[in-house]
């Protein structure tokens, strides 16, 4: 992509809007035909991982996951639909927030898996941190995101200080 403006140009959230469609295979599946949670771990990561590049248009690492939660069943068959977009842009990193669906398309029932906020950091190919565009949130869900994101920062960066203090 042939860049002719400012790459640190603020960008709106909907440009990093991505989603990613995963049908679940037996090779995806425990010997019950349920899903594997580390299966879903990684695809949360790669669902996050375009949006996070989508936005800063760089290489990106997966800094950090927030708790995750599992709130009902995947089965063999079933279409996983992850949405996810960038919260927030603090100079190298950003939050992305992915939401995982679980679509029964045979029932026509559609149902939340999970969500989950992840920090990713932009790098160039050597792995040097990029300063990354900001995100203007235009809706009044974006920008509740965004405001969240500082809490849920804050929250982490006290929580890094602390286990650093108890390695002590």
């Amino acid at each position: 992509m042939n860049e002719t403006h400012d790459p640190l140009m603020p960008r709106p959230v909907r440009e990093s809007i991505s989603e990613m469609n995963e049908f679940v295979l037996p090779n995806d599946a425990n010997p019950l035909g349920a899903l594997l949670g580390g299966r879903l771990m990684h695809w949360i990561d790669m669902a996050g991982a375009l949006a996070a590049h989508r936005h800063s248009r760089n290489y990106v690492v997966t800094a950090s996951i927030d708790h995750l939660d599992f709130w009902t069943p995947v089965h063999v068959g079933d279409l996983v639909v992850l949405r996810s977009s960038v919260n927030r842009v603090f100079t190298t990193s950003m939050e992305v927030g992915v939401t995982v669906w679980v679509e029964n398309y045979l029932a026509d029932e559609t149902r939340q898996v999970s969500s989950a906020y992840l920090t990713f950091v932009a790098v160039d190919a050597a792995g040097r941190h990029l300063k990354v565009a900001p995100v203007i949130p235009e809706t009044d869900e974006e920008k509740r995101r965004y405001e969240d994101a500082g809490r849920r920062r804050q929250i982490r960066q006290a929580e890094r200080q602390r286990r650093q203090s108890n390695a002590r």
